[in-house]
């Protein structure tokens, strides 16, 4: 990628001059004849060129034709209003170019202004379209939110507690009305809601559970999982309670006379059963979510809709795989990280429990859990060190995997003491209370989950302190010298050049016939451009760098990858996304001519009519005076951008000292450099260059020599090919691309902060200049592990892009440039 040379306004200001050039340097033509005054003040207002005839006509040369068509929308404007909405006529061409404008209709009730008549209409079919895809998409989720809907309209439930109603007994599930018979209830209680908020709720957890069970699955399995696990689950616990409610259990016997309504065990078991369809990691967590879920609220809430969601969930985790057929994902032993996310679950759970118990205590299997919670004081501090901990499990610090154990095993040992005095108690018939049983207890089963888990995956939290890493790196890693000479000798991409710039560590791999460059910022290791080494060694070099990062606890990345990276790293089951467009100049053949040249062929021959000298070459072997002015148009447009200058894959004047880099001067006769571009070896195998690549591009600002961008990059085109260059790459404008459509919301963001970073970088600008010299575009990717990566690796990214921009400068790109 290269730097912009100046902002959107810029661009258009040279695209202006630029066009004024090329008709200097264009044939003389003759003149038109030129009117008379009298004629002159017949002739029209000149409207743009794109709404122009090809003939104008004066005013006063109207046809009988036109006077006609004028006199009849004339009376169209006197219709009653009931006729108004008729098409207005055509406007008379003679009118358009004279500059009359005929009376407005009024614009019917609800319609903008000036909208064409056809926008409400057009707007209303694409509603009524995605309408239809929908509900041909999602039939059985579409049917079943409206069948709820529509007995709740009925019903009046909508706006009334259906529990309130005498006829409730009738439709509401549960163990009364099994043993009463009323086995219909199991399927009309289904479709109603305890309370009209809770419609709410049902409708919109059909539409996110079932719906999504029903895209991943298909509508006959969706539909058979979501009524089974309705009417398994409900069922289940109407036997289950009615089994104990003579065990003398005094919460069972409670809920066996309770009763319930809804369809959220049906959609609980769907999108249990759906995680057998989704890809790793994501399966694990929702799994997590939904296990974490279904156990606190049976534990510490306690009602009958609690234990039916726990069935639920248990059931479509049993069936899922089954279900889900070929549809099912591949699964495999857990990864370190699967491991780490079931230790950070447990935390959360732990967490979640004292929050519930805190905020919403109940009467659960194990009593009565009012008045149990912690001060606030003490729930703030728990909180606290659960946080703690659970930041350095997801990271794999060995640390905090001991001071989660050591706590572990407390609550542990605290639990199984409040058990053996429980028993005591009870065989004993001592008169013995335990205070806090009904919290101790569940908490300790889960520290013991957490404990067995913790001992049994213990290799994966060690991941090395950033201490440790830095010393390991000193010690033994790859540094930029191996580097540079492992890229002469195996070749790499367009931007491998970049791995040999200060600031990149490095991953040597495949016994270190490849390697791999990265920057880390925010805990993410942010790989630039493709592996680098014997090409059979790329893809191991790639695995090797993810299982780095596993181990070390870090997020990895690999930014403005080719399409051969993206593809190998979606072997790996990674993701990946365009963010760029290489420009590339296949220089075999190469010849300036034709109309789409003009530009090029134009800034050629000014620069050789002003006597504009081209050099190319080390800018470290150019006089002092030379590499002064260079430094001097940089710092000019660094302080004209508004924003501080970018770096990680923009290189600057720094970058351009490399005597390994050419560097393009356009030299006026006086002395004094108009322009500077730097170009990049792209090595072959054997170490010689086979192309080059743009990095530096800017040009003075006052008293430039207008079309110096385009002298200097044809000028290089011509002599890089004679010294046996194939191509020559412009790289890539970050967050630019060619028209394309972006389908993801991720591709649509990326569209949007490409937008918002425009008036101060001008990639799009830049992009689009770039394709006067007509070049070959490749896609570039941001390569990735999963969708929950992105926030963290946009952070870095930024941190990597801009790292001395402070919240001052982010809060100026919110604002349009125009209103600083």
């Amino acid at each position: 990628m290269t730097a912009t040379m100046e902002n959107a306004d810029g661009a258009r200001s040279r695209q202006a001059s630029q066009e004024r050039s090329s008709r200097e340097e264009e044939p003389p033509r003759p003149a038109p004849e030129q009117p008379s005054p009298e004629q002159s003040a017949q002739q029209p207002a000149q409207l743009p060129a794109r709404k122009q005839s090809s003939q104008p006509r004066s005013a006063k040369q109207e046809t009988p034709r036109n006077q006609q068509a004028l006199q009849e929308q004339q009376t169209a404007l006197k219709q009653p209003a009931s006729q108004k909405q008729q098409p207005a006529p055509k406007q008379p061409a003679s009118q358009k170019q004279a500059g009359q404008q005929p009376k407005q209709q009024k614009q019917p009730p609800g319609e903008k202004a000036g909208a064409p008549p056809e926008a409400a209409p057009a707007g209303a079919a694409r509603l009524r379209g995605r309408a239809v895809a929908l509900v041909t998409r999602l039939p059985f989720t579409c049917g079943v939110c409206v069948a709820v809907l529509l007995v709740a309209l009925a019903s009046g439930t909508l706006w009334s507690s259906a529990e309130d109603k005498s006829w409730y007994p009738q439709v509401a599930y549960g163990t009364p009305s099994l043993t009463a018979g009323r086995l219909w209830t199991f399927v009309t209680g289904a479709f109603f809601a305890s309370d009209p908020v809770v419609y709410l709720l049902v409708v919109i957890g059909l539409a996110l559970l079932v719906g999504y069970t029903e895209w991943r699955l298909g509508t006959a399995r969706a539909a058979l999982v979501c009524c089974a696990g309705q009417l398994a689950a409900t069922l289940g616990c109407a036997a289950l309670l009615l089994a104990l409610r003579q065990s003398g259990w005094d919460w069972a016997e409670a809920l066996s006379h309770d009763l319930d309504t809804g369809f959220s065990a049906g959609a609980l078991a769907a999108a249990a059963a759906a995680t057998a369809a989704m890809r790793a990691p994501w399966r694990s967590r929702l799994r997590a979510a939904l296990i974490a879920f279904a156990v606190i609220w049976l534990l510490y809430s306690g009602t009958v809709s609690d234990v039916e969601h726990f069935l639920a969930v248990v059931l479509g985790l049993a069936v899922g795989r089954r279900l889900a057929g070929d549809r099912a994902a591949g699964t495999g032993p857990p990864s370190r990280r699967e491991w780490r996310l079931g230790a950070v679950t447990g935390l959360v759970i732990v967490a979640v429990t004292q929050i519930v118990v805190w905020l919403a205590p109940g009467y659960g299997p194990l009593g009565d859990t009012h008045g149990l919670s912690d001060s606030h004081l003490g729930l703030a501090v728990s909180l606290v060190v659960i946080a703690l901990l659970v930041n350095g499990l997801r990271r794999g610090s060995r640390l905090a995997w001991r001071w989660t154990v050591g706590f572990a095993v407390l609550n542990v040992l605290v639990g199984l003491l409040a058990a053996v005095v429980l028993v005591l108690s009870v065989t004993t018939d001592a008169d013995v209370e335990v205070t806090g049983l009904p919290v101790l207890l569940p908490q300790a089963v889960v520290w013991t989950m957490e404990l067995v888990l913790l001992i049994g995956a213990r290799d994966a939290f060690r991941a090395p302190s950033r201490r440790k890493r830095r010393k390991a790196a000193a010690k033994g890693g790859l540094d930029r010298a191996g580097a540079t000479e492992l890229l002469k000798r195996y070749g790499g991409s367009n931007l491998s050049w970049m791995t040999t710039w200060r600031d990149n560590s490095y991953l040597s791999a495949a016994d270190g016939r490849a390697y791999v460059a990265y920057r880390t910022h925010a805990r993410v290791a942010v790989a630039l451009g493709d592996p680098v080494g014997r090409p059979e060694d790329r893809d191991r070099a790639l695995t090797e760098f993810a299982g780095m990062c596993d181990a070390s606890g870090v997020v990895p990345c690999l930014f403005s990858a080719s399409e051969r990276t993206a593809v190998a790293a979606e072997r790996m089951g990674w993701q990946h996304v365009q963010v760029a467009e290489d420009t590339v100049i296949e220089l075999e053949g190469l010849e300036f001519r034709g109309k789409s040249w003009q530009d090029v062929r134009t800034a050629l021959n000014r620069a050789k009519k002003e006597g504009m000298e081209y050099r190319l070459g080390a800018l470290a072997d150019e006089p002092g005076k030379v590499v002064a002015q260079v430094r001097a148009i940089s710092e000019e447009w660094v302080s004209d951008m508004g924003l501080p200058e970018m770096g990680f894959t923009l290189g600057g004047v720094e970058e351009a000292l490399d005597r390994n880099v050419r560097v393009g001067l356009a030299i006026d006769p006086d002395g004094q450099v108009h322009g500077v571009t730097s170009w990049m070896p792209v090595y072959g195998e054997g170490g010689t260059p086979v192309g080059w690549t743009l990095d530096v591009m800017r040009r003075r600002k006052q008293g430039a020599f207008r079309p110096v961008v385009e002298f200097l990059i044809a000028s290089t085109c011509l002599a890089v090919r004679e010294d046996g260059a194939t191509f020559l790459s412009l790289s890539g404008a970050p967050l630019a691309r060619g028209a394309s459509t972006a389908d993801s919301p991720l591709e649509r963001f990326l569209d949007q902060l490409g937008a918002a970073l425009e008036p101060y970088y001008g990639f799009r600008s830049l992009h689009s200049f770039k394709a006067k010299f007509q070049p070959v575009h490749e896609p570039m990717h941001l390569v990735y592990r999963d969708e929950a990566d992105l926030p963290r690796i946009g952070v870095a990214l930024t941190r990597a892009y801009m790292p001395q921009a402070g919240l001052r400068d982010f809060g100026r790109m919110l604002v349009p440039a125009g209103e600083h």
